[in-house]
């Protein structure tokens, strides 16, 4: 995939012209409302294998050749290179992927192999949806990329027949699904959750429900709630015990637990939690994950995060969520909501006391408009990038991108005259955020949360990975 930026005067026929794609297809991948009412600086993804490389010192056209498993002769064609030897850093070259035309008597099968892909991927990168009605003559597109199989977890809090909907179109594109949450209560008892309709879509798109227990609400820190219970160990017990049944009773594989605002002198009491709920769902054929707040220490103070320690966790637990943003609360300044250079501190620190085989790299998919000047305290709107790249084109804002949190934003002003900022995700921040989930080489993603429409991270995240489904 490539990723364009829209300029002024630029149209969709016009993008879909220079780079050889259909205008159905790019309003599908990118999910566009409106393919008329482009927005500039908006992110275009372009499908393609296609790919333009940037020449570092000391390169040569035969190495970039090799590199991407061309020729030399058609790197020359397709830039027009006069002087082969006058390559340069910085210079981008357009890389054709390669091409195959079907002879007569070729199978699908035998083209995959021959070019060392996936078959799968063959007809995923070529649309093919019938494998029976493709002819000789036929040109097919050889994919380029190496798809590293990970994990996706996504949480959903629209539950009931609400969920039915979203896990249908987005379960394609998960391992697990977690519906939130399970509220505990002070006697080990849990509140209960309309999770029906959503673990059993789930199981009909091969995905799998992971429980998700928390302490907290939308009102309650739940710091207390969480104290009485990690420190009494019968009701720890009576909570695993509850836990147990609802899992078997509803079908569910796995926990997780998202204790958020744990007191600092409960830290040793959650850790044993861990330890306790591992040994006894283990034994009952289940796995057991934890959500840890984005911490960039051992030593970090507040009570979002002294209580969560990294390093037992890590050990304890079969893999763990780092809820990497929420930057930009709703409740606080304007900010980017998952800025990357805060997100690689976290990283940072996390590897150095857990294995990356255990990490799902946190990804929020929604938008915030906050009011300006901002006011303590004062509530940011919530909303899915869609949303976010209609309010632009509604109040004709420019969108822009900031190279550090490599994040995009806009501002404008309403009908009332009241100024606005807004930050977001595009396709621009999802690539670069996957580039550095393969960069880090992290087991998985956990999306929160599913229910805010995102066509282009899909997209993304099906050409950057082969997403492991377990059952």
């Amino acid at each position: 995939m490539l990723i364009y930026v829209v300029k002024p005067g630029d149209t969709l026929w016009r993008i879909a012209a220079n780079y050889r794609v259909s205008m159905p297809k790019l309003i599908e991948v990118n999910g566009l409302p409106n393919p008329n009412q482009l927005v500039i600086g908006q992110s275009i993804i372009i499908p393609t294998e296609d790919v333009f490389h940037t020449v570092i010192p000391g390169e040569t056209l035969w190495r970039i050749a090799q590199i991407y498993g061309t020729t030399i002769e058609s790197i020359i064609q397709s830039n027009q290179i006069v002087n082969p030897n006058n390559i340069y850093p910085g210079l981008s070259l357009y890389i054709p992927a390669r091409r195959h035309r079907i002879l007569y008597g070729e199978t699908l099968s035998q083209i995959a192999q021959r070019y060392a892909v996936s078959l799968s991927e063959l007809l995923k990168v070529n649309d093919i949806q019938n494998p029976n009605l493709v002819y000789p003559g036929t040109v097919l597109v050889i994919p380029r990329k190496s798809r590293p199989v990970i994990d996706v977890n996504g949480y959903i809090y629209l539950l009931g027949e609400s969920a039915i909907p979203i896990v249908r179109q987005d379960g394609e594109h998960l391992t697990y699904l977690s519906p939130f949450a399970y509220l505990i209560r002070e006697d080990g008892t849990l509140q209960p959750i309309k999770d029906d309709e959503a673990i059993q879509t789930a199981l009909e798109e091969r995905v799998v429900p992971m429980m998700s227990i928390t302490n907290f609400t939308s009102t309650a820190k739940g710091e207390n709630l969480a104290h009485i219970v990690l420190t009494n160990p019968e009701i720890v017990d009576q909570l695993l015990a509850n836990i147990i049944t609802i899992m078997k009773q509803k079908g569910y594989q796995g926990l997780n637990i998202d204790f958020e605002n744990v007191l600092p002198i409960d830290r040793e009491p959650y850790n044993q939690l861990l330890q306790k709920a591992v040994d006894r769902l283990h034994a009952e054929g289940f796995f057991v994950s934890t959500a840890l707040a984005p911490k960039v220490s051992g030593q970090q103070l507040g009570l979002l995060y002294e209580a969560h320690d990294y390093e037992a966790h890590g050990r304890i637990a079969d893999f763990v969520v780092l809820m990497t943003y929420e930057w930009g609360w709703r409740k606080g300044p304007p900010q980017a909501i998952s800025p990357l250079n805060q997100i690689k501190r976290v990283l940072d620190y996390a590897l150095t006391v857990m294995p990356k085989e255990k990490i799902y790299f946190g990804f929020q998919i929604y938008a915030r408009d906050w009011l300006l000047p901002h006011i303590q305290g004062q509530e940011a709107q919530t909303f899915s990038v869609q949303e976010a790249i209609a309010r632009a084109a509604q109040y004709n804002a420019n969108i822009q991108y900031d190279a550090v949190s490599q994040s995009p934003f806009y501002r404008y002003m309403d009908v009332l005259g009241r100024m606005h900022e807004v930050w977001f995700e595009d396709a621009r921040s999802a690539q670069a955020k996957f580039d550095t989930v393969k960069s880090y080489g992290l087991a998985g993603i956990s999306y929160w949360a599913l229910g805010y429409p995102y066509p282009q991270n899909w997209t993304l995240l099906e050409d950057n990975f082969t997403v492991k489904k377990l059952i």
